[in-house]
């Protein structure tokens, strides 16, 4: 049996992910995502009341095909939690490809446009950052209490500093014309991590550094 075609609604959401991204949302309009989805305009206002409601809708969805993705990834196989953290830049640095709009983030777009204009969509859009930071949090809290303990840093503080990387990097990206700056911003990052999480102690390093010829 082939699978149900996508609704008026799901085509529109769809429609918001890419034209945001390429244009920003300011920018997009009604008619063209009701063009984009191949629906008429009577459809979109069966569905969402604005273009505003369309966009927090849009937030979700969103952040509901990013979980499934990030759920699914490879990078949870390792037993070593910090091998899943470094795993998931790795992922995130592969998906740097294809067009702009492909692979940089809705929410970041929306939250740069909106965050004094649009209260409603700022909060959706922190709501769904927030979901997924919190995804990462069991990776960094298992890394932190295996390779630093003792530090003075939260989960939480790192969680939020990774994606400020990654928002970052998709800014760059967009302002480059392209992913090299993105690829690079993602290799600092994982180095960071590995001084983060120093896998042997400072005493064993010393050692091993007088040891080697």
């Amino acid at each position: 049996m082939s699978p149900a075609a996508p609704s008026a609604r799901t085509k529109l959401l769809d429609a918001a992910l890419h034209l945001v991204r390429a244009k920003g949302y300011a920018a997009t309009t009604v008619d063209e995502l009701c063009a984009e989805a191949g629906v008429t305009k009577g459809a979109f206002f069966h569905h969402f009341r604005s273009k505003d409601e369309l966009a927090i809708a849009a937030a979700r969805h969103f952040s509901e095909m990013a979980q499934g993705l990030f759920t699914t990834a490879p990078y949870h196989a390792p037993e070593d939690p910090l091998e899943r953290l470094l795993g998931y830049v790795d992922f995130r640095d592969a998906l740097l490809g294809g067009e702009l709009a492909d692979y940089t983030c809705l929410l970041g777009t929306l939250a740069q446009e909106t965050y004094d204009s649009h209260p409603p969509i700022r909060a959706a859009v922190e709501r769904e950052l927030a979901v997924h930071i919190e995804g990462l949090l069991p990776d960094i809290r298992a890394a932190k209490k295996r390779y630093a303990p003792r530090a003075a840093w939260t989960p939480e503080s790192l969680g939020y500093f990774i994606q400020s990387v990654l928002q970052g990097a998709f800014i760059f990206a967009k302002a480059r014309q392209g992913p090299e700056v993105a690829h690079e911003a993602l290799s600092h990052l994982r180095s960071y991590l590995l001084l983060l999480f120093p896998r042997t102690t400072p005493r064993a390093r010393a050692r091993k550094t007088k040891e080697t010829p």
